[in-house]
């Protein structure tokens, strides 16, 4: 999904007290309106590609995902709607500022994961789209978290396992977002250490990808080791700027994100501020 801002919540001060599920079933998509199959659902997902591509737009965004959900009914057997649907949701979501509708795009977000993943349980993307709606729902319905959080780390890992070059290292810079930002044991699944290992591998899979070391200096500067922290940052901020001018349309975030991290004073580790922005984790899901 690229161009997609990932919902790294991750530092809910989880009151996991009172605890919902994460997942439901999925509501079922209305047979198709317009052509069925598979050579309708190309045409539909080729007019989505072009209104996701006119992000930051949220009209184009908006018209995209009714597009991906038509490919969706029309092809009832493929994941590319479903998976595109999501995308847009959670560009939609990370854009929104009204908590009630973000509540509700984070549902969508995750029916749409759980649809993706009924009609393809082996396949990559489905798990990280259901893992990125996850994060989300976790964010805006806290009840959700404590299940959802778990959910979150084994579809991350699967999606890691079956493609590792899925969305630039999307899976493995995800979770080391996640594991970085959320609460530690008992409360989450919170891990420093886990989650510089995991941005590593990213930065490693996709060195130039701006978003991989955003989360490498993010993970350096959250183990005790600010300098390499703010090299990764800057290295990010240079590529970053370079995609920016050729049009990336996700890379300015990415250029505000660098220059956050750069900002930054060094803190120990214990003394971060919690956040829930989701710059860093790349505006990109495959």
């Amino acid at each position: 999904m690229r161009g997609v801002s990932l919902p790294l919540v991750l530092v809910l001060g989880l009151a996991l007290a009172a605890c919902a599920p994460a997942l439901r079933k999925p509501a079922v998509l209305p047979p198709a309106t317009r052509g069925a199959g598979a050579a309708a659902a190309a045409r539909l997902l080729a007019d989505a590609d072009a209104a996701f591509g006119r992000r930051p737009d949220p009209a184009a965004v908006r018209r995209a995902e009714a597009l991906y959900r038509e490919a969706a009914q029309a092809d009832p057997g493929a994941v590319e709607g479903p998976y595109g649907a999501a995308r847009a949701v959670i560009w939609l979501a990370e854009h929104e500022r009204s908590a009630a509708e973000r509540a509700r795009l984070a549902t969508s977000a995750v029916e749409l994961g759980q649809l993706c993943e009924a009609r393809a349980p082996e396949e990559a993307r489905c798990a990280y789209a259901l893992a990125l709606g996850l994060g989300i729902q976790a964010r805006e319905r806290r009840s959700t978290a404590a299940e959802g959080l778990k959910l979150m780390v084994e579809r991350l890992r699967r999606a890691a396992a079956r493609d590792p070059a899925l969305d630039e290292a999307g899976p493995e810079r995800v979770l080391a977002l996640l594991l970085l930002r959320a609460p530690g044991w008992p409360l989450g699944p919170g891990d420093p250490e886990a989650g510089l290992a995991e941005a590593k591998k990213a930065a490693s899979r996709a060195p130039e990808f701006p978003p991989n070391l955003l989360a490498l200096a993010e993970a350096l500067a959250a183990n005790g080791d600010p300098a390499a922290g703010r090299a990764a940052a800057g290295r990010a901020l240079a590529l970053a700027e370079r995609r920016a001018a050729a049009g990336e349309p996700d890379a300015p975030e990415w250029v505000v994100e660098a220059r956050r991290l750069l900002a930054a004073p060094a803190q120990a580790p214990d003394a971060r501020e919690p956040r829930s922005e989701s710059s860093s984790a790349g505006r990109n899901i495959g």
